[in-house]
């Protein structure tokens, strides 16, 4: 499998990624409603890595939003060439999902993110900038709170609290996705608002806590990340 390489002119440090946040989230377009939830195609994209080899793996799995079913996978295989920097994951990342996503011979449709939109100490997480990147409509859903404050929800599926930055605005919300579970963290990325990225969080955790969209590149980029690795 080829290995992406970031691309020419791509930020090496700290203060070149941050100079492009500030160029980009000035471009995140948040008063678009998105796809109406339940329709058409929706992508999951997911990465995992090899630290000791500073590789990445990048995965995009397109479902079909009304039944959940796996329509299409892609993944691809880059190297690390950003470190680590809290709030700079995305250009760890980013190179690969694009790979990834262009492998695709579908329609993503509506991309769904292990991470973090406007939620972001920015405003400009993985979901905003790969939005502004692919001009699709994106949205983050990840796992744990970032830097914002948040009262816990209540305990029925589809309860949500504010998540509240220092300014007092609404940044995304902590939803409880199944009866009793901890909730997960939803931003609007791009071209969707936050009551959209909501209800499509909702819709696409039917079963389980995170979106099937995410659990299944998860499963996926962790799959090919294993294969790379036991050829190296």
């Amino acid at each position: 499998m080829e290995i992406v390489e970031a691309p020419p002119g791509w930020p090496v440090n700290e203060a070149e990624a941050l100079a492009v946040q500030d160029e980009l989230r000035t471009r995140v377009v948040l008063d678009e409603p998105g796809p109406q939830v339940g329709t058409g195609p929706v992508t999951g994209v997911d990465v995992a890595y090899d630290d000791e080899r500073d590789v990445v793996a990048a995965a995009a799995v397109v479902l079909d939003a009304a039944t959940l079913t796996v329509v299409e996978e892609a993944t691809a295989i880059g190297r690390v060439t950003f470190p680590y920097v809290p709030g700079l994951l995305a250009f760890r990342e980013l190179p690969t999902v694009l790979a990834a996503l262009a492998s695709l011979t579908s329609d993503p449709g509506l991309v769904v993110c292990d991470g973090y939109g406007r939620a972001h100490p920015r405003r400009f997480g993985l979901a905003s900038h790969l939005g502004v990147l692919t001009g699709l409509p994106v949205l983050g859903v990840a796992k744990n709170p970032f830097v914002f404050t948040y009262a816990e929800p209540g305990q029925s599926r589809g309860d949500f609290a504010a998540l509240v930055a220092d300014d007092g605005e609404e940044v995304g919300r902590a939803l409880r996705t199944q009866h009793g579970v901890k909730p997960v963290f939803v931003s609007a990325g791009h071209r969707v608002t936050l009551e959209s990225a909501c209800a499509h969080a909702l819709h696409l955790a039917r079963d389980f806590r995170v979106p099937e969209s995410t659990r299944r590149a998860d499963a996926l980029c962790r799959r090919a990340l294993r294969e790379v690795s036991g050829r190296a």
